[in-house]
């Protein structure tokens, strides 16, 4: 069994002797996500920890999301909550890139290929994408590529 999925099963059983509330719902949330995931499809399998990671990034997203939807709808509590799901989230995520650090990966990947101009973002993409995983967002990737494309 993948490291990442044991360390979040002995994190719920902590939060629940410790009557954490908020930390034992989403942990139960996110893996009840993890079995749905691994039971999806013709055949029973269990995630690696890169499909668990890549899990936990598309969980961490909704709970963003929905926090900035409570927001303009006016429902400060509601959007606190999701928040506070999505910090507990991000504890089991990698480190987020700097805008830096992603700049200078985006860079040297053009470099290699040689990419002159937006045509060859796919091409880019492929590159960076697996040497990104999961330490940023892919709109926060392809924005940075089309930047350095376009400049």
């Amino acid at each position: 069994m993948p490291e990442l999925k044991d360390r979040l099963k002995n994190d719920l059983t902590a939060a629940i002797k410790a009557r954490d509330k908020v930390r034992t719902g989403t942990l139960r949330m996110v893996l009840a996500a993890i079995s749905t995931e691994e039971a999806a499809g013709s055949s029973q399998r269990d995630l690696d920890d890169a499909e668990v990671t890549k899990l936990l990034t598309r969980e961490a997203k909704k709970r963003r999301e929905a926090a900035e939807a409570f927001e303009k709808g006016g429902r400060a509590d509601q959007a606190e909550a999701e928040r506070a799901e999505s910090e507990v989230i991000s504890d089991y995520l990698p480190k987020q890139l700097t805008d830096e650090e992603l700049a200078e990966l985006v860079s040297s990947a053009i470099g290699e290929i040689g990419a002159q101009g937006p045509k060859e973002m796919g091409q880019v993409m492929k590159v960076v994408n697996p040497r990104v995983a999961g330490r940023a967002e892919g709109s926060r990737v392809a924005a940075e590529v089309k930047r350095q494309l376009t400049s």
